[in-house]
């Protein structure tokens, strides 16, 4: 009789603590905890908020353009970045200051914006810089570049900031077209060229904005 009263005592107390703790119990190994902690929160680019401005030097001067991000993110955790990805809309290739180059540039001694509508751009890791000062760049980005199908890997500094449910990203990139087998003028593949040859390295000046979704 005590030893049928000991069970039933112990079986009402596992139901009554099933009924009152098993909803904010913790798995036993901690890992869906860590997997919600963990889990990285996606920030949509805001297309028209967003900016890329390119400039490329030849030994006579320099010319100055726009291209526009098609679409993209920023993957934040708590309120620090931890990846992203991008697409490029080459057809909005613009020279600013010379509309017969920026012709010139969608072609396939260049960019080949027929064959190859979109780039792309995807962080594989960000380092943050240690003692970086207010309003310069406090990490390092790495990450594939993809121009013409072909994928090199890129690194360029940049100054990242996430508040109040916007992300930011600001920094300059310097590409080598000649990895992307754009080698019109370039010395590097051509001799003679004189004061026509074109620097095989261009410059992308970016200012991104990405918004968190409002939750519903």
């Amino acid at each position: 009789m005590k030893r049928n009263l000991i069970l039933a005592s112990l079986a009402a107390v596992l139901v009554f603590s099933a009924f009152t703790g098993s909803k904010h119990t913790p798995a036993p190994d901690g890992t869906a905890a860590v997997a919600v902690a963990a889990k990285a929160k996606s920030y949509a680019v805001v297309v028209e908020k967003s900016e890329l401005k390119w400039n490329a030097k030849k030994i006579t001067g320099e010319h100055y353009g726009t291209i526009n991000l098609r679409e993209g993110q920023i993957l934040v955790s708590g309120s620090k970045p931890t990846g992203g990805s991008f697409v490029i809309d080459m057809p909005s290739l613009v020279c600013t200051d010379n509309g017969r180059v920026g012709a010139h540039l969608k072609n396939d001694d260049f960019f080949g914006v027929d064959k190859h509508p979109t780039a792309a751009f995807k962080i594989t890791s960000l380092k943050p810089i240690a003692k970086a000062a207010a309003g310069t760049p406090n990490y390092t980005v790495v990450g594939d570049l993809t121009i013409k199908g072909i994928t090199q890997p890129v690194t360029f500094p940049a100054l990242i900031t996430v508040k109040d449910g916007v992300a930011t990203a600001k920094g300059d990139v310097t590409v080598d077209r000649t990895k992307y087998d754009i080698r019109y003028r370039s010395s590097s593949f051509f001799e003679n060229l004189g004061d026509k040859a074109i620097y095989d390295e261009f410059t992308v000046s970016l200012n991104v904005v990405a918004q968190q979704a409002a939750a519903l």
